[in-house]
């Protein structure tokens, strides 16, 4: 696998042209290196955002409670131990490496007044990707990385300190948005237009997206990091579901990444089937914990009969997973019709979130609770019970499909006796904090797993507690030594190791070694 700090990748303009197993692929061969323009390279780096996040999603379903080893399969070996190598989840790093250097390569080739919105777009692009990698790994290379030749062996940089810069960086971003709309009149600055497959050229967005990636810096660093700054724009935060779409379809293997790695291939074959739902998840649905049916009948197939298991549990009793996943919950499992959905997988032609509305008004209902902004707590914490099931709710094609307003309303009276769901019975700033975390956590469930599981690890909730399968996620064979039986964090991949050795942290263990925010 090659080390992606060492040489930039510059894409050909023949990449627009290339078939169908290079969708995703926004790099070349490094040894026939041509340049292109930032126009033609955005649309391809912010693709293959969606497939990173595809990557990372499974990280987090795995290890974050969502999903659990299905029946018939073997050779879950780490996955289910916890006892990581360096060879465990390696893609996380290198995806974002190699993303990471063409959102990079956007910045150094958009310095002019004229390429404004694509240093800026990039600029908080990096800033979100460079956030993935710090949750994952804590210190990472940041100051001396993506600059080619010019630093080979980067230093690691200390992991708060990349969170204060991040917010830096996203402050300019939104100065140069500004700076290009008082250019606009004039002609003097260039649209993101098509080449924009996020917000199709909607600066606002970008502005929004810029401040609430901040507010989840300020959140998750809170009292850990010094930021310079601490205020926003006056954009606001985002208050819809920001959705990477290039023209994802059927076609040419052109599938959103998610329908392709759990659902179907795009000859019709079946993708992933040694994962299912875990009961702990199951638990907020089916009235263990909370009753939730709207929802969970959206997301699962044959719910309330959906098969479950506990992570590392590989007895006889364990049920396999249908051709099509227990994540897509339609009765129609022809893989070259199938799609068209509600849920999390949706269909092959369904944009891919980047980030949830559901997510933004979680984030500032905590951070109203901790008093980093302005705001009703519970108004944002009910947004954000709503913008789930409309998230969920919603069509490849956009339509939504039921009543999500009424439906968030019924499921906040259906649990009116639980202060996880019903706001004004959480009577302490921990209360608060645990419902708020809790319905994130539910919110995030298959969409963003990842997020889940970072927040777990920041707050402790959903609480988790004894070894049964609905009141915790670990594993029934974790060798963690841990309170909890569960990881802290996954390993520095070999490639690092073997190529930055001298500067990757040492005795780095999955258990004890804590990313710099969690508990």
């Amino acid at each position: 696998m090659r080390y992606t700090y060492y040489i930039f990748i510059f894409i050909s303009l023949a990449i627009l042209e290339t078939g169908c197993n290079d969708y995703l692929d926004v790099n070349t061969n490094p040894n026939q290196a041509t340049s292109a323009s930032p126009e033609l390279i955005l649309p391809q780096a912010l693709t293959a955002t969606a497939n990173t996040l595809n990557t990372f999603n499974t990280y987090g379903s795995q290890i974050g409670g969502y999903a659990a080893n299905a029946g018939g399969y073997g050779g879950f070996n780490e996955l289910v131990t916890y006892s990581y190598n360096s060879g465990n989840y390696s893609g996380l790093w290198t995806s974002v490496y190699d993303n990471l250097e063409d959102y990079q390569y956007i910045i150094d080739n958009s310095t002019d007044e004229e390429h404004y919105y694509f240093n800026a777009s990039a600029t908080i692009m990096k800033a979100y990707e460079y956030q993935l990698l710090v949750d994952a790994y804590n210190n990472v290379p940041y100051t001396d990385a993506l600059k080619g030749a010019n630093s080979l062996s980067p230093a690691f940089d200390d992991a708060a300190s990349v969170y204060a810069d991040l917010a830096v960086q996203l402050d300019n971003a939104i100065s140069s948005i500004d700076k290009g709309l008082s250019l606009e009149s004039s002609g003097g600055v260039k649209k993101l237009g098509s080449s924009d497959v996020l917000f199709a050229g909607n600066m606002v967005k970008w502005k929004q997206l810029a401040n609430t990636i901040k507010l989840r810096l300020l959140v998750r660093g809170n009292g850990k990091v010094t930021f310079s700054t601490t205020s926003f724009s006056n954009d606001g935060f985002l208050s819809a579901d920001a959705l990477i779409d290039p023209g994802f379809s059927r076609d040419n293997n052109k599938q959103n990444p998610a329908w392709n790695t759990w659902a179907y291939s795009y000859t019709g074959g079946a993708a992933t089937k040694s994962w299912i739902p875990t009961k702990f998840i199951m638990a907020f649905y089916d009235g263990t914990k909370l009753t939730d049916a709207k929802r969970g009948a959206a997301i699962y197939y044959q719910y309330p009969s959906t098969g479950t298991n506990q992570l590392g549990n590989e007895g006889n009793e364990v049920p396999s997973c249908p051709t099509g996943s227990f994540w897509y919950p339609s009765s129609e499992r022809t893989g070259t019709a199938a799609g068209n959905a509600t849920g999390v997988l949706k269909g092959p032609d369904a944009g891919y979130p980047l980030f949830t509305a559901a997510e933004s008004y979680f984030l500032q209902a905590e951070a109203a609770v901790r008093g980093i902004v302005n705001g009703s707590a519970k108004t944002l914490f009910n947004s954000g019970i709503t913008a789930s099931f409309s998230y969920l709710y919603m069509l490849p094609s956009g339509t939504i499909s039921g009543d999500d307003d009424g439906d968030a309303s019924a499921y906040i009276s259906a649990n009116s006796s639980s202060y996880l769901v019903n706001f004004d019975l959480a009577t302490t700033t921990e209360q608060q904090v645990e419902a708020i975390i809790t319905q994130k956590y539910i919110a995030l469930n298959f969409v963003h797993s990842h997020e889940g599981w970072n927040e777990y690890r920041r707050t402790g909730y959903p609480a988790v507690s004894g070894t049964s399968a609905t009141s915790t996620f670990a594993s029934t064979v974790s060798q963690s030594t841990r309170a909890d039986r569960l990881p802290s964090r996954v390993l520095y991949p070999a490639t690092e190791i073997a190529y930055n050795g001298a500067n990757v942290p040492q005795g780095i263990n999955s258990f004890t070694s804590l990313i710099f925010w969690a508990k």
